[in-house]
């Protein structure tokens, strides 16, 4: 066990509950106990997530750019970022280089950095093309690397499919085609914010690649989890709901320990009260249920430790939901957040 290790959580307001009240920013609790502490407040956070090689720096994508604690959650302040009041919702920290980082925004663009955060460009502009108008702005919801090619990086994008770089962010190709194509299946048809039925299809939440499987990626969106092994020309569906009776895919994670290892969270729909984790261990192609609670918001993240397989915590959308296992899935424990709150986005640790 890691001689500090802090659990994290990302608060922030939901466009479908605009009257809910509470408080919102980052909170921290000692993953051993004690209190949570509200250590960024007032301040929309949707992704916090601690350097897997330094986990005394973490990052919080607010409502307004990126902030960064350097004293392991303890405080927070905010950096160079070149643009007031722009929506953070994710963060790549590279494999090769540990100052090489990148965040995604919404409206859809890309930032780096190449001092651990300190500091940060925005790069062109990827300029991807509007395939269902909703009430938001679309947003780089996750990226993720291709293994042993630093440069190639994917994005799930809500409500917007997927894009794809292979020079390390500068162009973006778009990889909605097929994922629209699928659309036309009956059962992955959905649509509720917009005016197409791909609309389910393109709700891109994460997406994910392995060693293991160094040319498959895997996207979860809201109609299930699907892989592409030839760069997003063509998905294929993993059938998830073989395995679980809730389909909508709101993360997906692999083992930093383990690349056969992934972890997905299911729920039923965006604003749920049903979920569970589910654990494959044979990269993707069978899975089963690993937590052991009962939810009553949608699961928005899975919490994962850098260095310690044994720890994993998950968020639920409503009421400060947060529940985590510190000994491999065997036993799990209710950590809710105090008082009154808006909607978990992000759980992390490290």
């Amino acid at each position: 066990m890691p001689a500090q290790s802090n659990v994290y959580a990302g608060l922030a307001g939901y466009v479908g509950r605009p009257d809910a009240t509470g408080a919102v920013g980052v909170f921290r609790r000692d993953a051993s106990g004690g209190d949570w502490h509200h250590v960024l407040p007032g301040l929309e956070c949707w992704n916090v997530t601690v350097h897997p090689a330094d986990t005394d720096v973490v990052f919080a994508g607010t409502a307004d750019g990126v902030w960064r604690s350097t004293d392991h959650g303890g405080s927070f302040q905010r950096t160079r970022f070149p643009d007031a009041g722009r929506q953070i919702w994710s963060f790549l920290v590279t494999n090769e280089n540990p100052d090489l980082i990148y965040a995604g925004a919404s409206p859809i663009g890309i930032y780096r950095s190449l001092d651990r955060g300190a500091s940060w460009e925005r790069m062109p502009n990827p300029g991807m093309p509007e395939h269902c108008k909703g009430p938001f702005s679309p947003r780089v919801m996750r990226m993720a690397q291709r293994p042993g090619r630093p440069g190639d990086i994917y994005a799930a994008l809500e409500i917007s499919g997927a894009m794809h770089s292979t020079d390390g962010g500068e162009t973006w190709q778009d990889l909605s085609a097929d994922l629209i194509r699928l659309s036309n299946l009956p059962h992955l048809r959905s649509k509720i914010v917009s005016d197409t039925f791909a609309e389910g299809m393109l709700d891109g939440h994460a997406i994910t690649t392995s060693t293991a499987d160094p040319d498959s990626v895997v996207i979860a969106v809201r109609m299930g989890l699907f892989r592409t092994r030839d760069a997003g020309r063509s998905w294929q569906d993993l059938e998830i709901g073989r395995f679980s009776p809730t389909t909508y895919g709101r993360d997906i994670k692999v083992s930093p320990q383990d690349p056969k290892t992934f972890y997905a969270a299911l729920s039923v729909a965006a604003a749920s009260h049903d979920g569970g984790i589910y654990r494959s261990q044979d990269a993707g192609a069978t899975w089963q249920r690993f937590d052991k609670v009962q939810v009553h918001g949608t699961i928005m993240s899975i919490g994962l430790h850098p260095t310690d397989p044994q720890q994993l915590y998950l968020g639920a959308r409503y009421n400060g939901e947060i529940f985590g296992t510190r000994d491999g899935g065997a036993t799990w424990q209710a950590i809710p957040l105090p008082g009154e709150v808006k909607d978990i986005y992000s759980v992390a640790c490290g």
